[in-house]
């Protein structure tokens, strides 16, 4: 393989990453448990995710350019008392759409794609819990990539 591709090329582009989060977050809007921390999300909210996740996979810098940072990323979590349940419960649902919509699931890129889920949603209970973060405010947007597999299987 001559050029490994990003995560995000991978699965699909932006429409993919915007089709993931549209339909996620109308999941989320039907779920008992989710539901009242989000709903009073603005309709730009599932946007901004998916901009967020597309950039941190290798996408444009769409989030990062127009949209916020990875402190106001951070910032946004901060004093939701998100719980273990709650983070479990994102994970199955997101996942469930990523398998809905077809997402490439070698397991390369699927383990990549949990990685971060995994690591993100993680930090987004702990900064929930925060009533102040001590990092910059120009944080770098988190870089994820392929890790010890180093690409997709390309048989």
């Amino acid at each position: 393989m001559s050029s490994i591709p990003t995560l995000y090329e991978w699965a699909g582009g932006m429409p993919v990453f915007e089709k993931l989060t549209d339909r996620f977050y109308a999941k989320v809007l039907q779920d008992e448990l989710l539901e009242p921390v989000f709903r009073h999300m603005s309709k730009e909210h599932q946007l901004h995710v998916a901009h967020f996740i597309a950039e941190v996979f290798g996408g444009p810098a769409f989030y990062s350019t127009n949209e916020g940072s990875h402190f106001r990323m951070i910032q946004k979590h901060m004093g939701k008392h998100l719980t273990e349940q709650h983070r479990k419960q994102w994970v199955k649902l997101l996942v469930e759409t990523a398998d809905e919509l077809g997402l490439p699931e070698d397991p390369e890129f699927r383990s990549a794609f949990m990685a971060y889920l995994e690591w993100g949603t993680r930090l987004a209970v702990m900064n929930s819990n925060l009533t102040d973060v001590n990092m910059s405010t120009d944080e770098p947007m988190p870089k994820w990539g392929w890790g010890v597999p180093g690409g997709p299987y390309q048989p």
